[in-house]
């Protein structure tokens, strides 16, 4: 059957598992591996589609649960679709609303049938079942679209996970008959947990449905970082070969690098622009906390290696000025850094995979942070 996406490898590097590639979508083409800013409730907190483009994105990720509630993928739907309604023309993606809901502790109860919540915006009462979540996406017309599943709490039992991870299975089918667009990538999803045996049967099931690509879930939820990074190994090789590999929610940049080493092609997390807010960037040599003193006359750059608009223009100390009295400039550059450094990067891995120095450029990668931790 024709599928909405192609993916091809194109460049693997020679000492690990990390590879390059291409994902053809119906909105454009998607260099691998990539990471995807969040925009959550249809835009990139502080940026405009233009922006977006400046830094060098190419996917965005879009909020199913979120834009549900708020504004209804009805009126997304009546608007021309998510790339109409927020103006971005490149390729979408959006994730299933299974961990947002998931997140809501208490204000909601998991059934078979679906989960029954309350909003986390007015406690009004709604159900999401794989069928509703894949009708949502489908309203919201992105390209790459998610199955519905359960993210299960970390730490948890091996009976408990193992549970869950059938009726993820269960429900992985359920969306996939669901599916009536045929515009629209479906993603499945391995759960699993931290336990090997888990993941292997997880990825069975969704093998035997057959999917478009497949993410790895329930990583970087609780779970200790060393654990995180053991799931991520262990499970790579699990992945079909020529499937795109996303692993959702990392993370940090030394995250995506090891997921790079891993074999895995796609990334997304709010860190970059949740921690632009906070006044905490990242740079070449490490993390930068913009509100520091140190920084209340630095003349510097703040990054001198980065090319983006806010390192070529202003000082740390500006940036850091900005940040202690509130200026909404100081979130909109903060971001606009942060996303540059995450999409230079990754274009950078990408580089060196097709050129056969993946390993290299990791090695120089963890060396220069060592050189720079006195950035703070």
């Amino acid at each position: 059957m024709e599928t909405a996406i192609t993916f091809s490898v194109t460049a693997r590097d020679p000492e690990s598992a990390a590879r390059a590639g291409t994902i053809t979508t119906p909105h454009g083409t998607i260099p691998t591996p990539i990471f995807m800013p969040v925009g959550t409730q249809a835009t990139v907190k502080a940026m405009t589609p233009d922006d977006l483009l400046q830094v060098g994105a190419r996917i965005i990720l879009g909020n199913t649960y979120h834009l549900y509630l708020r504004p209804g993928h009805e009126l997304v739907r009546q608007m021309g679709g998510l790339h109409s309604f927020m103006q971005w023309h490149g390729p979408l993606l959006t994730d299933s609303g299974g961990f947002q809901v998931f997140s809501l502790g208490e204000l909601r109860k998991i059934t078979e049938e679906g989960v029954k919540f309350q909003s986390h915006i007015d406690g009004s009462r709604h159900f999401i079942s794989p069928e509703t979540s894949i009708a949502i996406q489908e309203a919201l017309g992105a390209d790459i679209i998610m199955c519905f599943d359960e993210c299960p709490p970390s730490p948890a039992d091996f009976a408990y996970v193992s549970k869950s991870l059938e009726m993820t299975s269960r429900w992985a089918r359920r969306c996939k008959e669901a599916q009536t667009r045929r515009d629209q990538a479906l993603f499945g999803i391995v759960q699993g947990g931290i336990f090997p045996q888990l993941r292997e049967r997880s990825m069975h099931d969704l093998l035997e449905i057959g999917f478009d690509g497949y993410a790895l879930g329930g990583v970087s939820v609780g779970e200790e970082k060393s654990r995180m990074l053991e799931v991520m190994q262990f499970s790579a090789p699990l992945f079909p070969a020529d499937k795109p590999r996303y692993v959702m929610g990392i993370g940090t940049p030394e995250d995506l690098i090891e997921g790079i080493h891993a074999g895995y092609d796609m990334f997304d997390c709010v860190m970059p622009t949740r921690n632009a807010r906070n006044g905490m960037l990242f740079t070449s040599f490490g993390r930068v906390n913009i509100k520091r003193g140190e920084y209340l006359d630095d003349p510097a750059p703040l990054d001198p290696e980065c090319s983006c608009y806010v390192c070529r223009t202003f000082s740390r100390a500006y940036l850091r000025h900005l940040f202690r009295c509130g200026e909404i400039l100081s979130a909109r550059l903060n971001t606009l850094h942060n996303l540059h450094y995450y999409l230079h990067l990754l274009a950078e891995a990408r580089k060196a995979v097709a050129e056969g120095r993946f390993s290299l450029f990791r090695k120089e990668f963890y060396a220069k942070r060592e050189q720079g931790a006195y950035l703070g």
